[in-house]
């Protein structure tokens, strides 16, 4: 009896500690320095200060460690450790798109070469049907290749249909195979490779404020494929600058940064999905019906609950942040679902004051 209480002692202690250490990240941070302005006040900006502390208060029963909310181009609000790299997981995709979308215009890379014009293959090689697929079926996860692939979630093995059961150009499947060899095609296409040119062609030129090459890594996984993943970990207010960047249709202080044509193309639905809330771009998620459409909203996401969701007829960009790995309170956090992410968003969007007339 006396280990039995000497235990239930030692957890509440330790949920107090670690409530404490939550309730420090979500306000010490707040005020960190950073090259972003601030809106004085919410109220001020046109925001409701109540309806953004209800979903405060929400954001802080999730398992989420960080968000930020980016309304015409200043900070409206900044929860948690908005400045900590952490992995953005899938998040990477949007980031490759953008530099697609620069290499296309130099006509570095045709979104119309085959896997056998670039000669792209895989460990048993590709087969004849296989090798007709698009860089742009990649694009939209719609190549019909259907391999095993680094950083592969379980559902995406569980759901992965049997090899050559669809044709190039028809059929989604969202597949690491796909966007991994993305990144290889990318680095044949580059003198340099994704990393490298994420930080001279944008982290570079929009002033993250905390990315570094050191926040990268390739992981080659050759039980599963030759193509590596290629994983960033990157701060919740530099994912901001990435979203910003793109509601500003790829402009930064003058300099055209991204094609404003491949912003409008690759933000554009051309794959159906089946998902309830988005039908899939070239390596963005893009909200297909309802209040999410007609407020323009278009999505990277990735696992756990990372996301930048951009809002252009809000003039708004939102970033949320789950970073799963923290050792000292690993075992309390669980992933932070695509429900609970729209419902924290839906809560945030209600702040938004009417404007007034007259």
């Amino acid at each position: 009896m006396i280990k039995v209480i000497s235990g239930l002692l030692g957890i509440a202690l330790l949920v107090m500690l670690v409530s404490s250490l939550l309730f420090t990240s979500y306000s010490a941070y707040k005020e960190a320095e950073t090259s972003w302005e601030r809106h004085a006040h919410p109220q001020e900006a046109g925001w409701s200060s109540d309806k953004l502390e209800e979903a405060r208060q929400y954001f802080i029963s999730l398992n989420s460690t960080a968000a930020i909310g980016i309304y015409k181009g200043k900070i409206l609000f900044e929860w948690g450790d908005t400045a900590k790299n952490t992995n953005v997981h899938s998040v990477r995709k949007s980031f490759l798109s953008a530099l697609y979308g620069i290499y296309e215009e130099e006509g570095k890379i045709h979104l119309d070469s085959t896997l056998e014009e670039l000669d792209i293959g895989e460990g048993g090689e590709l087969t004849e049907k296989e090798r007709q697929a698009k860089v742009e079926d990649l694009l939209t996860s719609r190549s019909g290749v259907f391999l095993p692939a680094g950083e592969e979630s379980r559902s995406m093995i569980q759901n992965r249909p049997p090899r050559e059961s669809q044709q190039s150009g028809t059929y989604f499947y969202y597949n690491n195979w796909d966007f991994n060899a993305l990144g290889t095609i990318f680095n044949l296409a580059s003198s340099a490779d994704v990393f490298q040119e994420f930080q001279e062609r944008i982290a570079e030129p929009i002033g993250m404020e905390n990315f570094t090459l050191n926040n990268t890594m390739y992981r080659l996984e050759e039980n599963r494929s030759y193509h590596p993943s290629y994983l960033f970990s990157v701060s919740a207010r530099d994912m901001a600058r990435f979203g910003q960047l793109y509601l500003q249709n790829g402009e930064w202080e003058g300099e055209q940064i991204i094609p404003k044509d491949w912003i409008e193309r690759s933000t554009k639905p051309h794959a159906e999905t089946g998902n309830e809330i988005y039908d899939y771009g070239y390596l963005w998620w893009v909200a297909k019906e309802g209040p999410l459409k007609d407020a323009g909203l278009y999505s990277a996401v990735g696992r756990h609950g990372q996301s930048i969701d951009i809002f252009p007829e809000y003039d708004f960009v939102f970033v949320h942040r789950v970073d799963s790995t923290k050792p000292s309170v690993r075992f309390l956090y669980r992933d932070v679902s695509q429900k609970q992410r729209l419902r924290l968003l839906e809560m945030i969007l209600d702040a938004k004051l009417p404007l007034e007339e007259g």
